[in-house]
């Protein structure tokens, strides 16, 4: 598996819309929960091929073989269904909701933290779980959640899921950390030499750790976070500035400052990890006993679609197992439908916990932030996240 992530890098830094061009018009976090759902249109059944399918993705989702010829399921699904696959590459859930909102693209592989926001802002449609092919297939416990439903209605099929985890360089630490203190308290063996995922979301971060460090905030949830609960994350992270060496959203920045040694810990990916070892950079990861935050994708469809069926066929074929199972190991991730581990390498599935419920919900999977908790309290809505991020990384 080294050798085409080594060629994922690559491709991860090449034609990207980057946070800070689709920052101003990545829309509001619109009025989740109390009203105001779009009446959007659910397909009924899916007819004749339009030739063609636009998608947002992230990196590494719609291989064609140009990045490495034996990495491929996008040529194959032209061929079985007449759907020439256009894919936009997007480094950042905000990119992916500014992209959406053009109305150019039929679909798209949304994290968690863009899926309400693309929900209540009415630029996709609910998904008829009828027409998909491989519902069945899909690990129950990935469906019907805060960030691919709506009263009970899905949005999309699952694609994948991983935990954002700790990384560090071995030769930094005597030990493998146990606590994401390391990136949080004064006295940690990286020193200035921190690194910390840019987005908004990474806000989520500091609340998990303080769920764990303060049980007098209360927070249940680090992405339902009333304004004392938001402030103390907010100061958590002002705190945390002066020690990172850099922000990351680019996988080849990351590794080449792990390379360099300019950053010895922080959160990452473990797709990231394997690229940085396939460079012969000494790191590790580890999922701290606080736990960790994550994404779980799904692919979503436009309430401006113009190639709906294709895109239909597109999510019944990246959800075979075959697929699930290239996917998976070519991005570095558990795939949603478990059947894939019939396809993987050995070791795969057990390396990525694919199929394992308990490990699931130990993971925090990045939602939107909404001001309506639900549970009576106000919260501080996506906005206000991203007004606050702008304002600690100064």
């Amino acid at each position: 598996m080294r050798r085409p992530l080594r060629r994922l890098a690559a491709v991860a830094t090449a034609a990207v819309l980057t946070a800070a061009t689709a920052g101003a018009c990545s829309g509001s976090s619109g009025d989740e929960r109390s009203g105001g759902l779009p009446q959007v249109q659910m397909q009924q059944a899916i007819g004749a091929t339009e030739g063609r399918v636009n998608l947002v993705v992230w990196a590494g989702y719609a291989e064609d073989g140009s990045s490495d010829p034996r990495v491929d399921w996008v040529t194959p699904f032209t061929r079985a269904t007449g759907c020439k696959v256009n894919a936009k590459v997007a480094d950042t859930s905000d990119a992916m909701v500014a992209l959406m909102k053009t109305g150019q693209y039929d679909g798209v592989s949304a994290s968690g933290d863009a899926s309400l926001r693309l929900v209540y802002g009415g630029d996709v449609a609910p998904v008829n779980t009828g027409l998909l092919t491989n519902w069945d297939d899909i690990a129950p416990y990935l469906k019907n959640q805060p960030y691919n439903s709506v009263n009970g209605q899905m949005y999309g099929v699952p694609h994948g899921y991983g935990a954002n985890v700790l990384m560090y360089r071995t030769d930094k630490f005597s030990e493998p950390p146990t606590s994401w203190g390391v990136v949080w308290e004064d006295n940690s063996p990286a020193g200035t030499n921190l690194t910390a995922y840019d987005s908004p979301i990474y806000i989520a971060d500091a609340a998990l750790y303080l769920k764990a460090k303060r049980p007098d905030l209360k927070i249940t949830d680090p992405y339902e976070l009333d304004e004392k609960q938001f402030n103390a994350a907010v100061e958590l992270l002002r705190k945390q500035r002066s020690k990172v060496s850099s922000y990351w959203h680019s996988y080849m920045d990351l590794v080449q400052s792990y390379r360099v040694g300019d950053t010895h810990a922080g959160t990452a990916w473990q797709v990231i990890a394997n690229l940085a070892r396939d460079q012969r950079v000494p790191v590790g990861t580890t999922i701290p006993a606080e736990g960790s935050t994550g994404w779980s994708d799904t692919w979503m469809i436009s309430s401006k679609a113009q190639h709906p069926n294709c895109m239909y066929r597109w999510m019944n074929w990246i959800t075979t197992a075959k697929v699930q199972a290239q996917v998976g190991q070519w991005f570095g991730q558990a795939p949603a439908n478990p059947k894939a581990c019939r396809y993987t390498a050995k070791g795969f599935c057990n390396d990525y916990r694919v199929g394992d419920a308990e490990f699931y919900r130990k993971i925090a999977f990045w939602k939107t932030p909404v001001a309506n908790c639900g549970d009576g309290r106000e919260c501080v809505d996506y906005d206000r996240w991203a007004q606050a991020w702008t304002e600690i990384k100064g």
